[in-house]
């Protein structure tokens, strides 16, 4: 051996090509071929790879609508990325009232989420587990895999970040009403619509029993929804479809005994649409015997009874059930609302964000979807500080050239002031500086620039908890992540009134672009951006096409869509499978 280390230390310095040394073995005549392990390309690969600087930890908590957006767009080549969620695939969640009757298959509105993060360049991983516990000190999220216990290995770990989103979504707001956890069926998940779908196949099959009353098939097929929100009136849609046109040919014998009731605490359906959507739902639903019990509140569910309170009235009321949907609103997860004690947000109901979706009190955490809501800065807040800002000759007033100076900074700033000008009608924002006769102003003090500005501040309006809404925060913050580095030295954002220098990007802004509301008998109602109202058959092929191709993945396109047409063929499949 101290043979060839000789050698090795002699061609050391020599260059790499000259490092093969063939010996001839005298003896043998065999050939021995000596060449230095380490060569000068090796050695320089080792030394950028340790001057290269690390990577930052991005950790993602869920797969919905917000994290599967944020992670089709982020340059992940640029971050250490790790998802973490408890559901192993992304569901396309509008249309899970469609699952619950059969018109769409479970299987066609799930993509795996592994299929979504291998399409991107760069490396993601993902671990299918639920996350317990955010520590914002040390900056760590504590997790539980989600796979079977009695597999071997350990089933928690924690992961550092350098960046965290919370995408976790929100569960179901029962508003502590006693018996709505043990009696009632909800529709948040896949998992919950497979329930419901077998729940309304058993109300059937247990009303045709022998020897059962005619009271006691009536209450088996008294179908009760909680809610007369979207997902309320969409699956009391599905569900009177799925019972006229399939279930009463295999059941006929209790056709005339089937039942379904809305249950609605405000004083009409779909109250977040147009009144003329709201109006046109409810007298649809009178035509297909849906019965709609609005201004009344449920006091507690039984395992056979309903139990409610008619506001106007006092009265109290309770209706027999077979089943009871409950879809009455969200809550916040009981993880994030041990990380909002955490940061100082413990009395607040749902966690709070700036308009760049970070997490307000918390240094390098950002909120999406769901879980989360834009705390909006008030124009008004900061009225003395814009007025300084603009009066740059210090005169104590500003004319409409100063003015104009930061209106554009001011509109990106505060979204309100652009929708306050259209409620308005004004076209741009000075025209709130005219006189009382409509005339121009030279100049305005503080006192006339509050005055101007005092109404702007009732546009605000919170954000819904939508798909929709979701998705767009996923988009942008992802777009806010891939700029990072140009945004520290080139900054896109407004001017900060209250400090120097501009914001590295423009704050979120949500794009409303539509929502549908299905409502049965091929019949939907849509608010569309504009102010535009559709409604009726033609309605519902809108939603057809726009809700195809809003799919994550040509594979789940195809499903959908071939199961829409399955239905036309053969009609739902009424199996509890």
């Amino acid at each position: 051996m101290s043979f060839f280390s000789y050698f090795n230390r002699v061609l050391h310095g020599y260059p790499s090509g000259s490092k093969l040394l063939v010996l001839c073995s005298i003896s043998g005549g065999g050939l021995i071929a000596y060449a230095d392990a380490h060569s000068d390309a090796e050695r320089l690969a080792v030394e950028h790879n340790q001057k290269e600087p690390q990577k930052k930890r991005v950790v993602v908590l869920g797969t919905g609508w917000a994290a599967t957006s944020f992670l089709k767009d982020l340059d992940a080549k640029s971050y250490d990325v790790k998802v973490v969620s408890p559901r192993n695939y992304f569901a396309f969640t509008p249309l899970l009232p469609s699952v619950t009757c059969g018109t769409v298959e479970a299987r066609s509105i799930v993509e795996p989420v592994r299929n979504i993060i291998k399409k991107r360049s760069g490396q993601i991983q993902f671990w299918e587990a639920e996350c317990l516990k955010i520590d914002p000190a040390d900056k760590k999220v504590f997790c539980r895999s989600s796979v079977d216990e009695n597999l071997a290995g350990n089933d928690n770990f924690s992961l550092d970040y350098d960046y965290l989103v919370i995408a976790v979504g929100a569960q179901i707001n029962t508003f502590n009403t006693p018996g709505v956890l043990e009696h009632c069926h909800f529709l948040k998940e896949v998992e919950d619509a497979q329930r419901i779908r077998r729940a309304v196949i058993d109300c059937f099959e247990k009303s045709v029993l022998p020897e059962l009353t005619e009271e006691e098939r009536k209450t088996n097929l008294q179908f009760v929804i909680v809610g007369g929100g979207p997902t309320g009136i969409e699956f009391a849609a599905e569900l009177h479809d799925y019972i006229h046109e399939d279930l009463v040919k295999i059941y006929p014998l209790v056709k005339d005994l089937v039942k379904i009731t809305v249950i609605q605490s405000g004083d009409h359906i779909l109250n977040m649409f147009d009144e003329r959507i709201s109006s046109f739902a409810e007298k649809k639903f009178q035509r297909d015997g849906i019965e709609v019990l609005t201004g009344c509140r449920v006091v507690n569910v039984s395992d056979k009874f309903i139990n409610m309170k008619i506001k106007s009235t006092g009265e109290d009321v309770s209706i027999p059930h077979g089943m009871v949907l409950w879809s009455t609103g969200v809550g916040t997860r009981p993880v994030v609302k041990n990380f909002m004690e955490q940061i100082g947000q413990g009395n607040r109901r749902i966690l709070t964000t700036d308009e760049w979706l970070h997490v307000k009190g918390c240094e390098d955490v950002y909120a999406l979807g769901d879980c989360a809501t834009v705390d909006q800065r008030k124009i008004m807040e900061d009225i003395s500080t814009i007025f300084k800002a603009a009066d740059k000759d210090d005169s104590g007033t500003l004319t409409i050239e100063e003015f104009q100076d930061v209106v554009e900074d001011i509109i990106i700033r505060y979204p309100q002031v652009e929708l306050y000008l259209k409620s308005m009608h004004f076209s741009q924002l000075t025209d709130l500086l005219k006189d009382s006769e409509g005339n121009d102003t030279e100049a305005v003090d503080i006192d006339g620039l509050k005055l101007a500005l005092s109404h702007v501040d009732s546009q605000m309006k919170s954000l819904p908890a939508t798909a929709q809404v979701a998705s767009q925060q996923g988009a942008y913050l992802s777009r806010c992540f891939n700029l990072k580095s140009k945004g520290k030295h080139d900054p896109e954002g407004p001017r900060r009134f209250r400090g120097s220098g501009r914001h590295e990007f423009r704050p979120f802004r949500y794009r409303h672009l539509g929502q549908f509301a299905p409502l049965g008998g091929e019949q939907a109602a849509a608010e569309l951006p504009g102010d535009w109202v559709s409604m009726g058959h033609s309605t519902q092929w809108l939603w057809y096409s726009v809700y195809a191709s809003k799919q994550v993945s040509w594979r789940t396109r195809i499903l959908v869509v071939s199961d829409w047409t399955r239905r036309f063929i053969f009609g739902r499949d009424s199996s509890r499978i």
